[in-house]
Formats: structure tokens, C-alpha cells, sequence
């Protein structure tokens, strides 16, 4: 452990709901030390950390940090925050003031991961999946394996599982340029594409925050199928869902339907074996190939994983199923870039093909979006309007802000009006009480519905529920 953490130190975190953070907190308990936290919003993570054994505020105000510094004022007090966190906030402000020692949630996660063998898993999307993937097969495989992940991994049914292991996989954040804090045994880049324009303002910066990543990694693992980073990241390492040629590890698929998919397994262009995947969608069969090719470079016998891929599932939140309500399927993704919502609404598609080529019984395919941030919906609203159009029926909710000043005055008419010119089932609804209050006039039984977004947008499934059990 890094000489920085020592028993005696405790750690507050400003805005210890998010995923991330209160995957952290979760981590530094279970090694033994003391934690608080504060979030305006009480939600799972909360109650797990206050179970923990966490001081919890629902409150951000300067009383909480002087609560804290009287409690723990025999210990070394470092105050967590993430880039999410402004400088106004109460509690960041006052300590500040006062000098208290602030450190950035990327350091924290960077001591972490110097007590082990590091995975690291990077790049623009996938990541959750990714990480989800590999933690299990290093669990099932080693049973010496630790995950810290932005997501629920079903196997350990948390954001966080931290024990005495060798094998540590962290899921890494390239969103506010933090990503250069990791350094890894394994650096994996699943792929780049342009994102977060409100910390980046061209792809270019974006790819050169990676390439830190990539000096970090004493081992890189690339995806070759990304041109970007085929073409900017050198590495013996490389995978494919495309070629067994010139790659160290390819799996190419010969058929992918709604249960599994099935593709042929080479390394360094020799065949190895079939492997059956218990998950659909290409681009999960990338996130897969990556976690099967880390797997591999740490030593994993091929054998071993073969007989464990039979247990991956997809963390929550991606193409998560809620249930059902009167003959229409719910589900949940995380999507909120163009790209995301293009790979989503293709995977939907293979859920609802025509029944013994009927088109007469052809369910239709609804999308529900929530933008988040109004920098993206601003930065890539025709390409939103491209992907979400491919939908039978759209509707599009306010955008989720995320903490975001709207400075230009976006709403989601931007995109709306765009859809439009190409499909012309779209409508903007305010919000998701108001989906709920029209549920039965705005879907029809047999539709698939794909709730998609980064913020608020998953506490639909409670909200419906909620209704139709009043």
C-alpha cells in the first residue's frame, strides 16, 4: 500500500453517490479504514456505504467537514472529490479555506492499484462491459481477484470488490483527462472516439490523453478493429472480431442471435477453438475478446477460460432487462453517445424480428432518450438524430445536465426537430412522469422499449410501477 495510506488516515468524499466514488469508499473500508461521505441524493450506493459502516450526510455544508474534523481529529483527514464536484460546492470551498488536503478520486484509485497486478481498462466505450467480463473470468479462473468498476458486476453483485488478491481489475476514466494519474501491468484500450467536449475540444486531445495511458501500461492490449487506435497505439497485443491476421488474438464470429454468439478463436493466426458466448451483440463480443486476450497475457490457460465464459453476464444498466408490463419488454442502457446508441438500437433489432417471417406480428422497436450534458447533445445532436431515427418510434426527454451550466440555451427540440426530417414518429416528452402518465397511448403491446441514457433516465421501470401498482 502506497505510504500515503496509512491506518490512520480517514477519507471523506464530496459526492460519495456516483458510481465511481462509491466504488472507492467501499474499497478503502473493506482495507480497514475509516469513511464518510455526503450526496444530495440517498440511492443503493449510499445505504450499501452506511451499512459499511460509513458516515452518510444528505447535506453538503461546511458543518459536515467540521463534524468530520472533530470526530477524526487523531487521524490524517484526506477529502475526496471528483471532477464532477465545483469549486462553489460547500464543502470543497471550505476546505480549501482552510487548506485541508483535497485529492482527486483518480489519485485514490491510483494508490489502490499499486498493491497489485493492475488491469486497467480504458477507451471510450465498453469499458463497464469490459472490466464485468474480465473480473469474472479472473474469478472464476484465479480466484485471486479484485474489481473496482463503474458498474454492478452480477458476480459480486457491487461496484467494488476488494480483497488480499493478486489480480486487481479497475475500470479507468478518460472523461476529464485523469486518466494519465494510472499506471497498469495491463493497459487495455477498447477504443477512442470523440467524447466529453466539455473537458476535450477535439479528438486529437483526446487521443493524446490516452497515449499518457499507454506510456503508464507496461503492457498495452489495443482493439485493431478501431482505426483510431490501430492508427495512433503500437502494441504486439492486439485483438480482433475482423482478422486472425496480424493480431495475437482474434475471435470471428460465425453466428449471433438474441441468447449467444458463436465465433472461431485463433492466436497469432493459428485456430484454437469455437467458443460459445452466452451474450449478443458485436460490440460485446469485442468487450469479450478483450477480457479472453487479458486473460491470456497474465498467464490464464485457454481451457480454463473456455469453461468459464459459459458464466459472463452484462454488468446492469446495459441492455439490462426490467420486466415486463402488459406485453411490452423494458430495457435499460447506459447509451449516451451516437455510437452507443447505434450498437444498442442494432442489438435491439435481433429481439424483434419477425416471428416466422410475419410481418404482420412485427413488434416495433420505441426508443426512449434522456441527452446527458447539454455540451453533447450540443456537440453531436445530427448524430444523434442519425442513430435515434433507425427506431420505429422515438421520444426524447429533457436533457440530463449533469452538474452542466446550459450557457447556449440547449434543449432537446435540437435533436428533435432533427429526427424528424428523417422519421417522423418522434416526440419530445418533459419527463418520464409524464411517459408514465401516457404509458398505454404512447406504446402498444409486442413493442420492445429501450430506455436510454447516463442520468436519471433508469428510475423509469420504478416510476411505471409505481403506477400500475396504485
Amino acid at each position: 500500500m502506497d505510504k500515503e495510506l496509512i491506518p490512520k488516515n480517514h477519507f471523506h468524499f464530496i459526492g460519495v453517490g456516483g458510481i465511481g466514488m462509491s466504488a472507492l469508499a467501499i474499497g478503502l473500508l473493506k482495507k480497514g479504514y475509516s469513511v464518510s461521505g455526503s450526496d444530495l441524493v440517498k440511492n443503493n450506493e449510499t445505504k450499501k456505504l452506511e451499512k459499511l459502516g460509513a458516515i452518510i450526510f444528505s447535506s453538503q455544508i461546511k458543518q459536515n467537514i467540521k463534524f468530520i474534523t472533530s470526530k477524526f481529529n487523531n487521524k490524517l483527514i484526506n477529502f475526496v472529490v471528483s471532477t464532477a464536484i465545483k469549486p462553489e460546492n460547500e464543502e470543497l470551498s471550505y476546505c480549501r479555506k482552510k487548506n485541508f488536503s483535497v485529492k482527486h478520486r483518480s489519485e485514490i484509485l491510483a494508490m489502490l492499484m499499486q498493491s497489485y497486478t493492475s488491469l486497467a481498462v480504458a477507451g471510450s466505450h465498453g469499458k463497464t462491459s469490459t472490466s464485468t467480463f474480465l473480473s469474472t473470468l479472473l474469478e472464476l479462473c484465479t480466484h485471486s481477484s479484485s474489481s473496482i468498476t463503474g458498474g454492478i458486476i452480477p458476480i459480486y453483485n457491487s461496484n467494488c470488490h476488494l480483497e488480499d488478491t493478486k489480480f486487481l481489475v479497475a475500470e479507468v476514466d478518460e472523461s476529464d483527462g485523469t486518466i494519465s494519474q494510472y499506471k497498469s501491468n495491463i493497459g487495455i484500450i477498447n477504443n477512442i472516439d470523440f467524447d466529453h467536449c466539455d473537458h476535450f475540444s477535439n479528438l486529437g486531445e483526446v487521443i493524446s490523453s490516452f497515449n499518457n495511458f499507454a506510456k503508464n501500461s507496461k503492457k498495452l492490449l489495443i482493439n485493431f478493429d478501431c482505426e483510431i487506435t490501430r492508427n495512433n497505439f503500437y502494441s504486439e497485443n492486439k485483438w480482433s472480431n475482423t482478422t486472425p491476421i496480424n493480431v495475437a488474438y482474434a475471435l470471428i464470429p460465425t453466428e449471433i442471435n438474441i441468447s449467444h454468439t458463436i465465433g472461431k478463436y485463433y492466436e497469432n493466426g493459428n485456430f484454437i477453438s469455437t467458443i460459445n458466448i452466452p451474450v449478443p451483440g458485436l460490440h460485446n463480443l469485442s468487450n469479450i475478446t478483450a477480457a479472453i486476450a487479458a486473460s491470456r497475457m497474465i498467464g490464464i490457460d485457454f481451457l480454463k477460460i473456455k469453461e468459464n465464459i459459459k458464466y459472463l453476464k452484462l454488468p446492469k444498466k446495459r441492455f439490462e432487462f426490467r420486466g415486463q408490463i402488459d406485453e411490452r419488454n423494458l430495457y435499460d442502457d447506459y447509451a449516451h453517445h451516437p455510437n452507443e446508441i447505434k450498437e444498442t438500437i442494432k442489438l435491439g433489432r435481433l429481439f424483434i424480428k419477425p416471428k416466422n417471417n410475419n410481418k404482420l406480428h412485427k413488434s416495433r422497436l420505441i426508443a426512449i432518450f434522456q441527452p446527458h450534458r447539454y455540451s453533447r447533445a450540443k456537440q453531436f445532436s445530427k448524430e444523434f438524430a442519425e442513430e435515434l431515427s433507425k427506431a420505429d418510434i422515438i421520444y426524447v426527454t429533457s436533457i440530463y445536465g449533469a452538474g452542466e451550466i446550459n450557457e447556449d440555451n440547449i434543449t432537446s427540440k435540437i435533436i428533435t426537430d432533427l429526427i424528424y426530417r428523417k422519421n417522423k414518429n418522434v416526440s419530445f416528452i418533459n419527463n418520464y412522469y409524464e411517459i408514465t402518465k401516457n404509458f398505454y397511448e404512447l406504446t402498444q403491446k409486442g413493442d420492445l422499449i429501450l430506455n436510454m441514457g447516463a442520468g436519471d433516465c433508469h428510475n423509469f421501470w420504478s416510476i411505471l410501477n409505481e403506477k400500475n401498482n396504485t
